[in-house]
């Protein structure tokens, strides 16, 4: 029985050391989990997951729709890739090196580099390249590198190898085209009470006969077209809202930082600054300004570019600076990227209703950017593609980007930065549409119809979407570049500038808001100017331009008080100005009317009307006590960017008679 009790206790011994070791292990491994990283990391993943099983409790039909989205933004990705990797194994490309065959798979061709680069004497060698051996970044770079200065045309003959082109030497038969059938405009029933007004004001231009101007012809010799900025370069828009945030979130913390060295660096004495805002504003923060939104690009951009022609007195000068480069530079889309939202928007097989395309975009701008095509009956297109992202972000974005400037108190009080940020908003919903866009563009061809010195390109609509749109090519140069033309052409295009403008206000009601001079372009052999992006276009309510034009009648004939009373009905002054308010307000009023009340020619060269007014902004912005109307925004943009315009090509002309014939012709309710 002692052996049997002494076995007994040896097992309870060795119970309570086991019991006490494994006690000791899981204290010291509770210890290290504690204390590890993996901890936060499991928490976090834990998280996720209830957040993910709550949301798609909450709203199944909205989680199921998301990750059928990202699934298939995967599988579109993953296709283009295949597409093109399909693409690149069936041609036949020239080799710099010794020969082989096209490809050779399972041979390590390219050492791999640190950097993920590929050298670029060996980039050349497609010919032995092993795809297996290298990542999709390098297969880009070595692509990009490949196909730089050589133009690829893409021709269509019924699936068969298409026949050698005739020499420029040689006549070309006629082109038979076929003119198509009027296109019927459907309004959808009006939902508010704007869509309301311009639904109505839809039914009015309709009234407008179609043009009996005979169909422009296929242009023959190719147009000459404007080149990218020298410091554009090809880069992936961002387009999922995580991805822009944190762009947003990398530039706030990067200007929190810049600052703070600038400010180091003027306390010690080493160059900086004392001064918050221009060591905000310095060299490596208006850097980090420009790179951030030319990457993101969309609405933070457009607010950027409209930040850009503002009043220094209205904004921070060195904010003008920093923005005027980001209204001068932006990016374009990679190859991959164009393929996507092609597809995507006009179809697989949407490269078989063109002739050629050119992959690199001639103009890229804040929403989207410009390639050239040419249909198969010849014809020159320009086919504008947006920016994948930039609709469904335009809040967001700006909301960021304005919050960032808040934070820093660069606009004073009286800009009302809110009701601009509102206003922009609102336009910029309208210009990411490009079936509204071209739904704009060919009621304002019907509507220009009577004046011979404009043109408007076709819509080409077998070739656009909403996100897609694509117009007959239009020659001519921007009006930047008009400013060395001959005093005549100078005055000719002042002068039909001016006209449209009035035009637009008191007989369309309706205008292409957006100054930008590249919206205009000038043919100097036919004398036209070139009217093209109607994306910022919108109507005016009667009541409003009724009373607007009472206020330019009142300024023409210097009726101060008559102005006053109708600035109070038009809520541009509440009544409880100063005199000193109100003063500046009527004083910019008179001098916006100078041009339309000047006997003879008015010489905006040495006028300078827009400074006189820029005079003025410091008293108002100090005293004003509301914003103004809604439609001031778009309405003085416009006006300020063509008196501008007049001002550049230092145009002489007499404004008065083209506002007494709209004047006289104008219909008071």
């Amino acid at each position: 029985m002692s052996r049997a009790q002494d076995a007994i206790a040896l097992l309870r011994a060795v119970k309570i050391v086991a019991e006490a070791v494994a006690k000791t292990q899981g204290d010291h491994a509770r210890h290290l989990l504690a204390n590890s990283s993996i901890r936060e990391l499991l928490e976090k993943q834990l998280r996720q997951g209830e957040d993910t099983v709550k949301a798609l409790l909450a709203n199944p039909n909205k989680e199921l729709e998301k990750a059928g989205g990202l699934l298939k933004e995967t599988l579109e990705r993953t296709a283009v890739v295949a597409e093109g990797l399909k693409q690149l194994s069936a041609i036949s490309l020239p080799k710099v090196g010794s020969p082989g065959p096209a490809f050779e798979f399972g041979k390590a061709v390219f050492p791999a580099q640190q950097d993920g680069a590929i050298p670029k004497e060996k980039a050349s060698d497609i010919g032995s390249l092993d795809i297996s051996q290298i990542t999709l970044k390098e297969l880009e770079s070595i692509l990009s590198e490949h196909n730089k200065n050589r133009q690829i045309k893409l021709s269509y003959d019924n699936g068969r190898t298409p026949e050698p082109t005739a020499k420029k030497t040689d006549p070309e038969p006629p082109v038979q085209t076929v003119k198509p059938k009027p296109v019927e405009y459907k309004v959808p029933p009006p939902t508010t009470k704007d869509e309301k007004v311009i639904a109505d004001m839809m039914k009015v231009v309709s009234s407008y006969g179609p043009s009996s101007s005979p169909e422009p012809t296929a242009t023959l010799t190719p147009i000459d077209l404007p080149q990218l900025s020298s410091v554009a370069k090809q880069r992936k828009v961002p387009s999922s809202r995580v991805a822009r945030l944190a762009s947003f979130g990398n530039l706030f913390a990067g200007l929190g930082l810049g600052t703070i060295n600038e400010l180091a660096k003027g306390a010690l004495g080493l160059g900086g600054t004392l001064d918050p805002k221009q060591a905000l504003f310095s060299p490596a923060n208006a850097e980090r300004i420009v790179d951030t939104l030319c990457k993101v690009r969309g609405a933070a951009l457009k607010l950027g570019q409209i930040l850009s022609i503002q009043d220094s007195n209205v904004v921070s000068p060195q904010l003008i600076k920093a923005f005027e480069r980001v209204r001068q530079a932006a990016d374009y889309m990679p190859d991959w990227q164009v393929e996507k939202q092609l597809v995507q928007e006009l179809g697989p097989d949407w490269r078989k209703k063109l002739a050629t395309f050119d992959k690199t975009p001639f103009a890229a701008a804040s929403i989207g950017q410009v390639h050239r095509g040419v249909l198969h009956d010849g014809t020159e297109v320009a086919i504008k593609i947006q920016y994948p992202g930039v609709a469904k972000s335009i809040s967001s974005d700006i909301d960021n980007l304005v919050s960032m400037l808040k934070v820093w108190d660069v606009f004073p009080a009286g800009v009302f930065i809110d009701n601009v940020v509102a206003v922009a908003k609102r336009e910029l919903n309208w210009e990411v549409d490009y079936t509204r866009e071209a739904e704009y563009t060919e009621r304002f061809a019907e509507m220009i119809q009577h004046m011979p010195e404009f043109r408007v390109p076709k819509v080409i609509r077998e070739l656009t979407s909403q996100y897609v749109l694509t117009t007959e090519l239009v020659p001519g140069v921007p009006m930047d570049k008009c400013f060395n033309l001959s005093q005549d052409h100078r005055d000719h295009i002042a002068r039909s500038v001016m006209k449209l403008v009035l035009n637009e206000l008191f007989t369309f009601r309706c205008m292409q808001t957006d100054p930008n001079w590249s919206n205009f372009l000038y043919d100097a052999s036919t004398r036209k100017i070139m009217l093209i992006d109607f994306g910022a276009t919108r109507f005016y309510q009667k009541p409003f331009m009724d009373d607007y034009m009472r206020v330019i009648e009142a300024a023409t004939r210097n009726d101060r008080q008559r102005i006053l009373e109708l600035s109070r009905k038009m809520g541009f002054l509440t009544g409880y100005e100063t005199t000193a308010m109100e003063n500046a307000h009527v004083d910019a009023v008179l001098i916006l009317g100078e041009v339309f009340s000047v006997e003879g020619e008015f010489e905006f060269g040495k006028q300078s009307t827009t400074k006189k007014i820029a005079a003025l902004v410091p008293v108002m912005i100090a005293h004003r006590l509301c914003p103004p109307p809604e439609e001031i925004y778009s309405l003085h943009r416009k006006l300020s960017g063509v008196f501008l315009l007049c001002a550049r090509l230092n145009a002489k002309i007499d404004c008065r008679p083209l506002f007494k014939e709209v004047a006289s012709n104008y219909k008071f309710d």
